[in-house]
């Protein structure tokens, strides 16, 4: 596997010497926000990552490589591309085969940072059940992703556009841990409430670390998912932001807007519908994540070693 990686020399020092990592995405870049904010957002979040004490690794597809670890001109590139490929699971040999730009979600870049061997991946909101699965069968490969790849994820939920009560039902199927940071009721992504009770709670990155060391040290394989709130100062209330996601559906439906095309779409209508301010809320828990996640790569890094 080592062949389909391009490791950057800061990570491959870190992984060498055993420093905590933070595995970043690369859609929220090129299909989660627009040009500057893409750009603007990605190197925040890399800066929230070392203010913890870890090093970011933002994961793309480059000129037939996995890229762990990108450099500054590589994140402005893939921010301005508008012919980069929104690349899951079964979208990656045929993007890796025919060197084209490929911008990771959740399942790529959890599969490319276990392959490089980093533990710890930091996201906005993990894809899961679409609204009207039942007919159309529109289920994230994120979620088989996090039922058979030990990678931790620290998202603020499951994006709220999602089904959120089936997405939950579909993980404890796979027998995926889900544990929601200092709260007893699971994060919809925008808002800090979801009026889903959280299967599990922890308060501190400390117990979530000891956690992931237990699951994968008795042989249970597969991911932990980490909903960390974000900031109610920060989020959008939960009853308007429904009523944004319902007209961004409706208008997805009018426009025969389906597969891989959904989510930014629905993103990008709300967004423009709301005057920014999901806009905000998406920056806002993106950052707030990364600092999370860093923490816990810290911690996680300190029992291990």
């Amino acid at each position: 596997m080592h062949h389909w990686l391009n490791i950057h020399p800061e990570v491959k020092t870190a992984l060498t010497e055993g420093k905590a990592l933070v595995a970043l995405e690369s859609t929220i870049i090129s299909h989660g926000m627009p040009w500057p904010k893409n750009v603007e957002t990605a190197l925040q979040v890399e800066q929230e990552v070392r203010n913890q004490g870890a090093i970011p690794a933002t994961i793309a597809i480059l000129d037939g490589k996995c890229c762990v670890g990108l450099t500054t001109p590589q994140i402005e590139n893939l921010g301005k591309a508008t012919d980069a490929w929104k690349v899951s699971l079964r979208d990656m040999p045929y993007v890796l085969t025919n060197k084209l730009i490929g911008a990771t979600t959740v399942a790529a870049t959890m599969r490319i940072a276990h392959m490089a061997g980093i533990r710890i991946f930091v996201t906005g909101g993990i894809g899961g059940v679409h609204r009207g699965a039942t007919q159309n069968m529109d289920i994230s490969a994120d979620l088989t992703t996090l039922g058979n790849t030990s990678v931790a994820v620290v998202s603020a939920g499951v994006k709220s556009i999602l089904d959120i009560g089936l997405t939950l039902e579909y993980l404890e199927t796979l027998g995926v841990p889900v544990v929601t940071l200092g709260q007893d009721e699971f994060p919809s992504f925008y808002s800090s409430k979801s009026r889903f009770r959280s299967p599990l709670r922890l308060d501190t990155t400390q117990e979530i670390a000891s956690l992931l060391q237990t699951k994968w040290s008795i042989g249970l394989e597969g991911a932990v998912l980490v909903a960390n709130p974000v900031p109610e100062a920060l989020e959008v209330k939960p009853e308007l932001m429904e009523k944004h996601i319902e007209a961004a559906i409706d208008a997805a439906n009018a426009s025969g807007i389906s597969g891989k095309d959904l989510t930014p779409f629905l993103l990008k209508y709300i967004s423009e519908h709301t005057q920014g301010e999901s806009l905000a809320a998406n920056i806002a828990l993106i950052r707030h994540n990364a600092a999370c996640g860093a923490r816990l790569a810290v911690e996680f890094h300190q029992l291990a070693s």
